[in-house]
């Protein structure tokens, strides 16, 4: 038979283990919700790394963040003691030690990436004003005229100095490059008031063809126009036709009389840079030629002695049929008018 106090120490012993269990309970719910969240920060990282260190295979980087394996010890990163048990909660621990570590590396790591970023930026920003200078200063000189070595066709002003690009036509070129991107800027003809309705109308008179070549019509139009001695008129419209039509069969006649209308025009330097085009875009062009004489044309009108007789003796050399052929009587009232010395 039981006492009372063996019931009563019975009890009490119950109760006491009962009140373990319940204290325990609380720090079991924390140790799992720790391991939720740790599980989730663990994820996230993960696919940091994916953006940060593509192809985990070691290919490109190495990542610094490394999730333990399966079946590695738990808790082997920092805060556990070496030799010592481990337990749920310094496993956890340890393990967020070494996420913050390395997101503190990456941070930093993103910070150097993106400074660096911004000097590679600013110099090659740099790079890009120093030769748009240079090919500023460039321009400014003009081209440089065929066989006069560093003397260049000085720039209208504003204009812009012609590259040398083979063209399409002919033995010797290819196609001109894109007119937009080459031809001279023209300097603008400063008018008080505009046109007058006299000009306007008489300008309207001339009629433009239409045939089954709306280019070639551009072409006719605007030789129409300089027939009639309507320059500035006729410039614009040669223009359009080289800016629209660069690879047209009449490009060489296009550009050669472009020149002229700025030459008749009083404007030998604009003229200048369409003669010196027209040659050394297709040397074999119909009217590569005209334009070398026109060129020292427009030369001698500037008084430039020196660069009129290299264009002289370039045509002599590279055209020596037509020096005494169809522009015989153009090239020789050319030489009367300069004074050139031997070997120019």
């Amino acid at each position: 038979m039981v006492t009372g106090w063996a019931r009563k120490r019975t009890m009490v012993l119950a109760l006491a283990l009962a009140g373990s269990g319940l204290a325990a309970l609380p720090q079991a719910a924390h140790a799992q919700d720790a391991e939720a969240r740790l599980r989730k920060i663990e994820a996230e990282v993960k696919a940091l790394q994916r953006q940060v260190f593509p192809g985990g295979d070691g290919r490109f980087f190495t990542p610094e963040v490394i999730t333990p394996q399966q079946g590695s010890t738990p808790g082997a990163g920092a805060g556990n003691v070496t030799g010592s048990a481990s337990t749920p909660i310094t496993d956890i621990l340890g393990r967020l030690d070494s996420i913050e570590s390395q997101l503190t590396r990456l941070t930093s790591q993103t910070e150097e990436n993106t400074n660096s970023v911004a000097q590679l930026a600013l110099r090659v920003q740099e790079i890009e004003n120093a030769r748009a200078a240079e090919t500023a200063a460039s321009q400014a000189a003009g081209p440089v005229l065929p066989g006069s070595g560093t003397g260049t066709v000085p720039a209208p002003s504003g204009g812009a100095a012609l590259a040398t690009t083979p063209g399409t036509r002919g033995t010797a070129s290819t196609a001109a490059p894109t007119a937009a991107a080459t031809r001279p800027a023209a300097t603008p003809t400063p008018t008080a008031s505009g046109p007058t309705a006299a000009r306007l109308a008489a300008v309207q008179a001339i009629a433009k063809p239409t045939t089954d070549d709306a280019a070639d019509d551009e072409y006719s139009y605007g030789f129409r126009l300089w027939d009639a001695k309507f320059y500035p008129e006729a410039q614009q419209q040669l223009s359009l036709f080289v800016d629209k039509y660069p690879k047209h069969w009449r490009m060489s006649y296009a550009r050669n009389l472009l020149g002229r209308a700025y030459l008749d025009d009083g404007k030998p330097r604009e003229a200048a840079q369409w003669f010196l085009q027209n040659y050394q875009q297709d040397k074999a062009g119909e009217r590569a030629a005209d334009s070398l004489l026109y060129l020292a044309e427009s030369m001698i009108a500037i008084k430039d002695t020196n660069r009129a007789c290299l264009a002289l003796a370039e045509f002599s050399e590279v055209y020596p049929a037509l020096a005494t052929g169809r522009l015989q009587p153009q090239y020789q009232a050319n030489v009367a008018k300069v004074k050139c010395t031997k070997g120019k």
